[in-house]
């Protein structure tokens, strides 16, 4: 199965079968995950990305779970005494979907409809005379099957073209045309439901909307599902010249237009395509478009999620964090570099209390007294005010600034991740806490929330929930993966996404730590109950150990190379320590000298530039920014002003940039670059600092429209 299967899906994406077959093996049959393969096994997979390697396995199950469905069918079928040879092999060469639940059709058990009590009340032979359009005298013949539940030959006709219908509705060619009619035309079309006016309003763009239904953005067809499912919308899914169908049913069915059945076969035709045909080919429309929209608004989840999660990290520095507020006050906390609560407390600089000159005099004392070398402010509520307060302090040390988002922090606040950490401590304090760590390294603060709660997706409620969560795993696996893990300071929650190790296996490595302490050797990992070579081999490149007993410990070169390493070093006559950092010497090496048939050169190549900078941080350096300090609120804004601001969301229809307010801006898709932008993600980057125009301001809906455009 799985070499017939690796053809399939070689063909679809455009590459060797072997490829192809060889993921499957790594994936499926030794388990292996798709950081480790993208990473360690490239000799394998003739050099395949983590995207590839990714297509691969969705295409794989989706496949496979295909296959059980064929099987089914052919056992409801051989069950019912009807399966042939010729219709066991068009099932077995079906990896259509739909195409295959078209051959089951005729086989499905239904319901009994208006065919099934024509059919018990003999009418058959009728329905065939019609849809061969044979015999002339149609209306005489239709007499001989009056009786006792057939009272009139009308009665008989009638019948017999409901067989007719559902003959033609079961047809696979017959649908397969219409489906690519729809393919090609079908519009996607809503109404406001009467009376809804008002409770709909935030959907009045489409109380009376019609579009393409193929070219329709996923953002509309989920906005347009929402609307329907509050009972607000109606939705249908029809071409737009239903006459087009006759045509094709024509081809197919009609032999003789002066017939005296032809009445009969034209009225079971129309009968057939409204009452059969539509209904299921706009279900089943529906159902694609959801998954398209689905599978895009997913995408756009997991590719923000990506640039969230490989933020720049402040790297290990001390930190006062601030969670900001009005009544209630601004939560402060001081933090060393490794994310250690140092000492908590709360300040009232702002409405009612405005106890300003005492709160800029406790800020002063705690960066002093902590030796805080960086200040994170969260961007809530009063978080502006806070920023204008700090900034208009004076230290005696280089104190950087800046304004970190919160969202999902109060999430944070209150799970039992940070219950675990900080049992001592309230809600307002905890989420300090994690706006601080945000500031050092995103990644290992953020894996410990739901992605959802991040804010960075959209209309993330109304989609595929499993398939959403699956992706958005993958995605922060992928991160960790990419970035490397630190042994000796990783939480938990860091741990779980390392390649090969999970929720179970993290908790044991934490218990091993606490227990026996830091790490000095990845060989160390094998002495943890539990974890076994295989793990061992998935895990072991992504975890990092500095100053530990052997310097490639503290690299992405797998244990599995040392040796190669080792071998290149002896070569050069020079310790390993000597040779690792060591651009020059390490450029010398002669890649090809080590190629073996188990390390080709594109590990090899990897090695290289391990070697040159080992543990290096993919992630960018952090950058300063400053908000427009006289904009305070949307009654400060002009058409025209051109401001700085931070992407703060990405969506299939533009970009949201905080400029400074609780509000956000819109950069609509169209006003995102001067040319036209096909993929949002290739013109901006979440966390992007940008210079944006504001072209329209909307003050009744609280809307700010920006552009990007020169």
């Amino acid at each position: 199965m799985e070499k017939r299967l690796s053809e399939i899906i070689a063909h679809a994406l455009n590459i060797r079968p072997e490829q192809a077959e060889k993921v499957i093996e790594l994936l499926f049959v030794q388990g292996a995950t798709i950081p480790f393969v993208s990473r360690y096994r490239k000799e394998a997979t003739g050099g395949l990305d983590e995207v590839a390697i990714e297509k691969i396995g969705h295409e794989y199950r989706r496949l496979a779970e295909l296959e059980k469905r064929q099987e089914s069918i052919r056992h409801a079928i051989e069950g019912q005494g009807k399966l042939t040879d010729e219709l066991a092999q068009r099932i077995a060469a079906c990896y259509d979907p739909a195409a295959l639940e078209d051959l089951y059709l005729p086989y499905k058990p239904k319901q009994r409809t208006r065919a099934a009590i024509a059919r018990e009340n003999g009418l058959e032979p009728l329905a065939g005379t019609i849809i061969k359009q044979q015999l002339q005298e149609i209306e005489v013949f239709a007499r001989r099957f009056i009786g006792e539940k057939v009272p009139t030959a009308e009665a008989a006709l009638q019948g017999a073209c409901d067989i007719v219908a559902e003959w033609i509705a079961e047809r696979p060619k017959v649908r397969a045309a219409i489906r690519k009619l729809y393919e090609k035309q079908a519009v996607i079309s809503s109404k406001i439901v009467k009376g809804k006016e008002e409770e709909g309003n935030k959907y009045k763009d489409y109380f009376d909307f019609r579009e393409t239904l193929k070219r329709s953005p996923s953002h509309r067809i989920l906005a347009m599902l929402r609307g329907r499912k509050e009972g607000v919308l109606r939705l249908s899914i029809t071409l737009p010249d239903p006459s087009s169908v006759h045509g094709i049913l024509a081809g197919f069915f009609v032999k003789n237009r002066h017939a005296a059945a032809f009445p009969y076969l034209e009225k079971a035709m129309e009968d057939s395509y409204k009452r059969l045909i539509a209904p299921s080919l706009e279900n089943e429309f529906f159902a694609r478009a959801k998954e398209r929209a689905d599978r895009e608004a997913i995408y756009v989840f997991a590719q923000n999620l990506r640039q969230l999660l490989l933020a720049p990290p402040l790297g290990q520095k001390t930190i006062l964090a601030i969670d900001p507020g009005y009544r209630t006050g601004c939560k402060v906390v001081c933090l060393d570099s490794r994310g250690n609560l140092l000492h908590n407390e709360t300040i009232y600089p702002h409405p009612p209390q405005r106890q300003e000159e005492a709160a800029m005099k406790k800020l002063s004392s705690l960066i002093d007294a902590y030796k805080i070398e960086a200040v994170a402010i969260g961007n809530g509520t009063a978080g502006k005010e806070t920023e204008n307060l700090i900034r208009r302090m004076r230290f005696d040390r280089d104190v950087q600034v800046f304004v970190i988002s919160e969202d999902g922090a109060s999430v944070y606040s209150a799970s039992a991740t940070a219950r675990e950490e900080f049992p001592s401590y309230d809600v307002t304090v905890r989420g300090a806490v994690s706006i601080g760590r945000r500031l050092m390294d995103p990644l290992a603060e953020l894996v410990k929330i739901d992605p959802k709660a991040i804010g960075v997706g959209q209309y993330q409620h109304d989609v595929d929930q499993k398939a959403l969560k699956e992706a958005l795993d993958r995605t922060v696996e992928s991160c960790v993966n990419r970035v490397g893990v630190n042994l000796n300071t990783a939480s938990r929650h860091l741990l779980t996404y390392v390649s090969g190790i999970g929720p179970v296996m993290a908790a044991h490595i934490v218990e091993y730590r606490k227990a026996h302490g830091d790490f000095t050797s990845r060989d160390q990992l094998l002495d943890i109950p539990r974890l076994g070579k295989k793990a061992f081999e998935q895990c072991a490149g992504f975890l990092r150990i500095a100053g530990g007993k052997n310097p490639l410990d503290n690299s992405a070169v797998h244990p599995e190379s040392y040796a190669v390493a080792e071998r290149m070093a002896a070569d050069l006559k020079v310790g390993i320590a000597e040779l690792i950092g060591n651009e020059p010497l390490v450029d010398s090496i002669d890649l090809n000298r080590y190629v073996t048939p188990q390390t080709g050169l594109p590990t090899l190549t990897d090695i290289a530039a391990e070697l040159k900078k080992p543990g290096r941080d993919p992630r960018q350096k952090i950058g300063m920014f400053e908000f427009n300090d006289k904009i305070h609120s949307m009654n400060d804004l002009e058409e025209g002003m051109v401001l700085p601001g931070i992407v703060s969301n990405i969506t299939n229809f533009g970009a949201f940039v905080d400029i400074g307010l609780k509000q956000k801006g819109l950069v609509h898709i169209s006003e995102i670059a001067d040319r036209y932008v096909s993929d949002i993600h290739e013109a901006v980057k979440l966390y992007q600092h940008v210079e944006v125009r504001v072209i329209g301001i909307d003050k009744a809906r609280n809307r700010i429209a920006l552009s990007l455009k020169s």
